[in-house]
């Protein structure tokens, strides 16, 4: 196993990093910047576009453009030629933006809400559907992270980092729909919670320890199997990629550093990619809307 850097963007809250299997290159979007930014894995090249208010998350679509939860909630957009056309904000309340967000294996684009000054109870799970309908799934979470599948689509794993949990629901994957909430993993005994995740196809659950410096491994059954130790403190969120799925991506933040952290840890804020992990991830799915 080896870690090395995949970019030194020094990026405030990276967050939202997905592979796109066929461009065949990584995205991610630093949420305060505000940017997306992409990385051409061969040259090494990062592009950036600066957004005009917070965003969170991105997906692909079939058009050749982007769905993004801004913090003015779901659009679309374009990158050449650049564009933003709203779709819908089914939250529009003063401090509220729209964090956390991946598609489901049928495209339907799932994001959860946070207060920007992390009010209790304030952030919503929301789903927009292909049809462009918006439809509320769950309530009265802190700060949303960690959205996943389950390999066979029976589960969605949901995070709330400020309440140190990690939520599992049985998932009806033909109608988009969450049910029976339980713990599947608590992370209250430990410096760390979980933020941005992902599953690998064996259906381990891969998540970032943000104030941990960690990556952690987790069965299907919320044991943890295996921990990988960064060189920096805040690893926001994780995705496998490469052409063949086996490499593991990691973007972090400097945003939570404390003032003499700031030296120390001079590659925060950068992207890391992790080899020889020996497992292979899942593609992540177009938004089909």
């Amino acid at each position: 196993m080896e870690i090395q850097i995949a970019a030194k963007t020094n990026d405030i809250l990276g967050e939202g990093v997905i592979w796109n299997y066929k461009e065949e290159a990584l995205y991610w979007v630093d949420a305060y910047a505000p940017a997306i930014r992409k990385l051409n894995i061969l040259s090494g090249e990062v592009e950036s576009w600066t957004t005009p208010e917070i965003i969170g998350s991105l997906v692909f679509d079939n058009k050749g453009t982007l769905v993004v939860g801004l913090e003015s909630g779901y659009c679309r957009l374009s990158l050449d030629p650049w564009w933003i056309e709203p779709i819908c904000n089914p939250q529009e309340k003063p401090g509220i933006v729209f964090n956390d967000g991946k598609c489901d294996r049928k495209g339907r684009y799932f994001i959860g809400t946070m207060h920007k000054e992390f009010m209790e109870n304030a952030g919503i799970l929301w789903r927009l559907d292909p049809d462009l309908t918006c439809h509320k799934i769950d309530q009265g979470f802190t700060v949303s992270n960690g959205l996943a599948w389950s390999p066979d689509n029976s589960i969605l794993y949901f995070a709330d980092t400020r309440r140190d949990v990690v939520y599992a629901y049985d998932y009806d994957i033909e109608s988009g729909n969450a049910s029976n909430r339980r713990v599947f993993i608590s992370t209250s005994d430990r410096k760390g919670r979980v933020d941005g995740a992902t599953v690998d196809a064996e259906g381990n659950y891969w998540a970032s320890l943000i104030h941990e410096g960690a990556i952690a491994c987790f069965s299907p059954d919320g044991i943890e199997l295996r921990k990988i130790e960064l060189p920096v403190k805040h690893p926001t969120m994780c995705t496998f990629g490469g052409p063949d799925l086996n490499r593991l991506y990691i973007v972090t933040s400097r945003r939570f550093l404390k003032p003499e952290e700031v030296d120390q840890q001079p590659l925060a804020g950068s992207v890391f990619f992790v080899d020889g992990l020996d497992t292979q991830g899942i593609a992540e799915p177009f938004f089909e809307g």
